[in-house]
C-alpha cells in the first residue's frame, strides 16, 4: 500500500494574511526609539512573535521572511524607514535574522495549541534566540566585546521586552481565537 502524502500549499487568504502581517511589522518597526549604542527600541519583536501565534508555525515564518528579503532588496520596512543589504547586514542584522526564528517558536507553541507555563516558555524562547542570535550578531558586527554587546543589546531592553512578551502572548491569543471562531483561519 502507498502512504498517502500531504501536500501543503498557499492559497490567497494565507497570501493575505502573510501580506498583512509583514506590513504590521513594516508598520511597527516604524515605532522606534533610538538609543545610543545603535540598537533602536522597537516594537517589532510584538509584532513577531504576534504573527506567530496568529497565523501559525508556517504562516507566521513567511510573512517574517517575506519582511526580510523586503528589508534586502532595499524596501523601507526597517526602523526609521531604513532598508538595504548594508543594514540588513549592519549591527543590527541577527536581530533582523532571527525574526523567522521567533515567529516559527511562537508560531509553534501556538499550534499546539498548549497553554499554562509551556505556553509563555515558548514564547521566551523565541525571545532568547533573538536576543543571543542578535547580540551575537552585534559582537562581531561592531567587533565588540561579548559584555559590552550585552551591555548594549539586552539589559536596556528587559523591561520593555516583558510587556511585549505579555502584550503578544495575550493579544496573540486572543485574536487567534477570534479568527477562528469568526472562520477566518
Amino acid at each position: 500500500m502507498e502512504k498517502a502524502t500531504q501536500v501543503s500549499t498557499i492559497n490567497v487568504r494565507d497570501i493575505c494574511y502573510i501580506s498583512i502581517f509583514t506590513a504590521i511589522i513594516a508598520v511597527m518597526a516604524q515605532i522606534s526609539i533610538p538609543l545610543p549604542a545603535g540598537v533602536p527600541l522597537t516594537l517589532q519583536t510584538l509584532a513577531v512573535p504576534l504573527a506567530g501565534i496568529v497565523l501559525g508555525a508556517k504562516r507566521g515564518t513567511i510573512s517574517t521572511l517575506v519582511y526580510v528579503l523586503l528589508a534586502m532588496v532595499g524596501v523601507p520596512v526597517l526602523a526609521n524607514l531604513a532598508g538595504g543589504i548594508g543594514y540588513v547586514f549592519g549591527i543590527t542584522g541577527g536581530f533582523i535574522f532571527s525574526f523567522p526564528i521567533m515567529a516559527l517558536v511562537s508560531g509553534l507553541v501556538a499550534d499546539k495549541g498548549v497553554k499554562s507555563p509551556v505556553y509563555w516558555l515558548g514564547l521566551l524562547a523565541g525571545v532568547i534566540i533573538n536576543y543571543l542570535v542578535g547580540t551575537i550578531w552585534f559582537v562581531f558586527a561592531a567587533d565588540s566585546t561579548f559584555m559590552a554587546a550585552v551591555t548594549a543589546c539586552v539589559l536596556p531592553f528587559i523591561p520593555t521586552t516583558i510587556m511585549k512578551l505579555v502584550l503578544s502572548g495575550i493579544l496573540g491569543d486572543t485574536l487567534r481565537k477570534a479568527m477562528r471562531k469568526a472562520n477566518l483561519l
